[in-house]
């Protein structure tokens, strides 16, 4: 099992919203699904800053919707 680096996420994380969450990628991706919701990671920067993390806005940004 890996060890949770918050340091090493927060580095990659791509999400522009202020919360707790951020760079706990566990706790965040627990977040979303509990919501229906995808994090902020599965979006480019043009969806990510509408903080719409909905599956359909997803799936509209992949042009599937």
């Amino acid at each position: 099992m890996s060890v949770c680096t918050v340091e090493a996420n927060l580095k990659k994380c791509t999400c522009t919203y202020p919360c707790e969450k951020r760079g706990k990628c566990c706790a965040c991706i627990a977040y979303h699904r509990a919501h229906g919701e995808l994090p902020a990671c599965y979006f480019n920067a043009e969806y990510e800053k509408t903080y719409d993390r909905s599956i359909a806005n997803y799936l509209r940004m992949k042009g599937r919707a």
